[in-house]
């Protein structure tokens, strides 16, 4: 009699325990996953912070946390968490009463990006592994990746561009510093710029002639079309990644020289679906950031054709500005418009993307550079 006992008052424990550990065992669990930095540069490592504590007197044997990682976030391998096809992540955790645990996973950002952890799934069961229960726990983990940044030794841009010395510009400033000769004083000149050598040799008041240098606006534009023919698919956004290292390292550049810059792109940013890209020129550090942000969010697909977004530079009248396209091809429509932006004063220069490898399969240069 006795072990009918036993074996009753077993099942009545194992059944109970069961009940009260599905039950009651996701109750009053907290969970919160962050990144220890909002943005890193393509290459570089970052570290990804877990917190779960178990706020109540119930303990829970064991805990389960799944979620879906992007495989260009590498993981370090722990004991602790199981990676699957790259991507499926699992950690594993067994909470006494009150009790909290913090893991830190190193993660190598191998892709630029905007990469978003929006949830988890927990499960948690019996001591016996009888019976589970999950839920679904919403989180606001965000990465950005910036584009890895080239060397300007790299980018054979021609010295005549906007990132030389050059006396003859479009929007031009009196330089004190540069002085071209000397002329006849006029009304208004200031003493300082009296040039007495010439006065004393020439017998009339003459003065420095001032020279000019650039005042420049620089706006980058990436097209993500890789053909005037193509479909809404971008077919090789290994090119147009190649073209947002670019900007991006054009960007870093121009503004480290004081050159006012903005970017553009008929791609559309993540958070930000349909619209095309466009950030005003300006010159700061805070500036540099937000391209440097949008370029991490910009999806390589087309919001509009590029075409339609040079249409919408000319409906304005867009003028005084210097233009950096960045594209895979130029067609007879794009030099079209190209012409019709120098018509209204603005200078523009193509950097044309080509595949990695030619016909032949040896490595093109990795684009070239044609003044329109």
């Amino acid at each position: 009699m006795s072990v009918e006992w036993f074996i009753f008052v077993a099942v009545l424990i194992t059944i109970l325990q069961s009940y009260i550990f599905t039950k009651y065992g996701l109750r009053k669990i907290r969970y919160a996953r962050y990144f220890n930095v909002p943005a890193v540069f393509e290459g570089q490592e970052v570290e990804m912070v877990e917190v779960i504590s178990n706020e109540k007197l119930l303990p829970v044997p064991w805990l389960r946390v799944e979620s879906k990682i992007s495989a260009n976030l590498e993981f370090q391998r722990q004991f602790n968490l199981d990676i699957q096809h790259q991507q499926f992540h699992k950690s594993l955790f067994s909470l006494t009463s009150y009790m909290r645990i913090t893991r830190r996973h190193r993660v190598k950002c191998l892709k630029r990006g905007c990469y978003l952890l929006n949830s988890v799934a927990m499960t948690c069961g019996d001591l016996f592994g009888f019976q589970n229960t999950s839920r679904t726990f919403s989180l606001d983990a965000q990465l950005l990746v910036y584009p890895k940044l080239m060397r300007l030794d790299e980018i054979p841009l021609p010295h005549h561009s906007w990132q030389g010395d050059v006396t003859v510009r479009r929007w031009i400033v009196d330089d004190p510093f540069m002085v071209s000769g000397v002329r006849e004083y006029t009304y208004g000149d200031p003493l300082n710029r009296i040039n007495w050598k010439a006065t004393a040799r020439t017998g009339k008041l003459k003065v420095h002639n001032l020279d000019f240098t650039a005042n420049p606006r620089l706006m980058i534009y990436l097209n993500v079309d890789i053909s005037e023919s193509m479909w809404d698919a971008v077919t090789e956004p290994e090119r147009i990644e190649r073209g947002i290292c670019y900007a991006a390292s054009i960007a870093q550049h121009a503004i480290s020289r004081g050159i006012e810059i903005g970017f553009g792109s008929n791609g559309y940013l993540v958070d930000n679906e349909g619209e095309p890209v466009r950030i005003p020129p300006r010159c700061s550090s805070e500036h540099l950031i937000s391209i440097f942000e949008a370029l991490a969010k910009l999806v390589v697909a087309r919001s509009v054709t590029f075409f339609t977004f040079l249409e919408q530079d000319l409906a304005k009248g867009v003028t005084g500005m210097d233009f950096l396209i960045i594209t895979s091809y130029v067609s007879e429509r794009m030099q079209n418009q190209i012409k019709r932006l120098e018509e209204y004063g603005n200078a523009v220069e193509i950097l044309r993307l080509h595949r990695q490898e030619n016909s032949e399969g040896n490595r093109d240069d990795e684009f070239d550079l044609d003044a329109s």
